[in-house]
């Protein structure tokens, strides 16, 4: 019989992964805690929460009692006619966390599905009402799914590029660096005030997959106040941000003006099972409360609101909402504060910045930050080498882990990161491009 990695080879197509000139990919027997375990019995620090995902932890036995609990009782139903105590439960608390302008919650599968169903429910809202707003507003350098809604209010690029003919139209605004904030506020008035627009899309404070760019919240307050203004519909995409990854529990509690769409997911089961979830106000829902079947929104999914996935979301917020766990980011904010005046004069780091439980920096190679810059082939395989699963953006290292992460492996973790840095200075910069 063959082995797994080549069992692995001849039947599984991976993500984002090019089918020719990369590494096996590991084979894992098992996670606990922060812990990965490969079949060879390396241990390897998950130190981007597998995808942003896992804030408990893997493996986290209070979650896994709760999936056993539930299983015996309901494990699926569908959702369009019936319901059950773990959804109603989870939409309930879920209303409590967020935004007192958040009124109802529609369930579905991942962070893509959460934006299209975003995306689906503005235009319609308006569309029931016989209003004609068609546009759509959101910022260059987004990211918010790899489904066709989502990837059409997302960067356009290599990832997209098959695909653009096929995407609808979008105004995108320039990120908001420091230094064109002035400029990108002008240009979106202009957009706002054509009273055409149906919705402005973002990510909140930080935008992730870019390379985890951080931008004014006195821009995206005056951005969401101008767009209500204008009667158009804010929609934030807390799929990254949610859930304490930024301190507080959702990045819009950190703005004074509120969106009207907030799309949640990752976090949200702690990283063990696929749910999506999309939150609306009143008003919005409003637009659909109608004896003409022609404005029900018809949208939904196989598994959504998966009993399962709801109990898994439930016991995800008992553990979010403890005392030991605000105490736990709280902690991991100051010790990555703590490393930033470690590397922040190093010649190697450039414009590193620490964001609620998230700490990044550029390397200062020759060529610029993106994706595809090259030092990503060499940081990623590096860092497995030496127990850690960073991976990087481009030439933009992050950490991003567990809550639960001990002080003692975050100090391996910043060691290991400064030997690279220290190894790499005396060599040429393009040695790493």
């Amino acid at each position: 019989m063959s082995s797994w990695e080549e069992q692995d080879e001849a039947y599984i197509w991976h993500p984002f992964t090019p089918l020719k000139g990369m590494d096996q990919p590991l084979l894992i027997k098992k996670a606990e805690g922060v812990y990965l375990f490969t079949e060879s019995d390396q241990k390897i620090i998950d130190a981007i929460s597998s995808w942003w995902v896992n804030i408990h932890g893997h493996s986290h036995p209070y979650i896994a009692e709760v999936i056993h609990n539930q299983a015996k009782i309901l494990e699926h139903v569908i959702f369009a006619g019936f319901t059950h105590k773990p959804a109603i439960t989870l939409a309930k608390r879920l209303l409590e966390i967020l935004p007192d302008n958040q009124s109802k919650v529609f369930f579905s599968d991942n962070g893509s599905t959460a934006v299209e169903v975003a995306i689906k429910m503005a235009f319609q809202y308006f569309h029931n009402q016989g209003i004609e707003k068609k546009r759509i507003i959101a910022i260059d350098g987004a990211y918010h799914g790899d489904t066709f809604g989502a990837m059409s209010v997302g960067e356009r690029g290599p990832f997209s590029e098959p695909f653009n003919s096929y995407l609808f139209d979008v105004d995108f605004v320039d990120f908001p660096t420091p230094d064109r904030e002035e400029e990108v506020w002008n240009h979106f008035q202009t957009l706002i005030q054509t009273g055409e627009v149906a919705a402005f899309i973002f990510e909140p404070i930080v935008q992730g997959a870019s390379g985890m760019r951080v931008y004014s919240k006195a821009l995206l307050d005056k951005m969401i106040g101008l767009t209500q203004e204008y009667n158009a519909i804010c929609i934030a995409d807390e799929v990254m941000t949610g859930f304490g990854r930024l301190g507080t529990l959702f990045a819009a509690d950190q703005l004074s003006n509120t969106p009207d769409i907030f799309c949640l997911s990752k976090g949200l089961t702690a990283g063990t099972m696929a749910m999506g979830v999309t939150t609306c106000t009143a008003e919005i829902q409003s637009a659909y409360r109608s004896s003409d079947l022609m404005k029900t929104f018809f949208h939904g999914h196989s598994f959504t609101a998966n009993p399962i996935t709801c109990a898994v979301a439930n016991a995800s917020l008992d553990l979010l909402l403890t005392e030991e766990c605000e105490s736990n980011r709280q902690r991991l904010n100051q010790r990555h504060t703590d490393f930033l005046e470690r590397i922040k004069g190093h010649d190697m780091v450039r414009n590193p910045r620490v964001m609620g439980t998230i700490i990044a920096f550029e390397l200062n190679t020759e060529r610029e930050t993106s994706y595809f810059n090259e030092a990503r082939h060499h940081l990623y395989p590096y860092f497995i080498s030496k127990g850690l699963l960073i991976r990087p953006l481009g030439n933009v290292i992050y950490l991003i882990p567990p809550y639960i992460i001990s002080d003692e492996d975050l100090e391996f973790i910043y060691s290991t990161i400064l030997t690279f840095l220290d190894e790499y200075q005396s060599m040429s910069f393009q040695s790493i491009d």
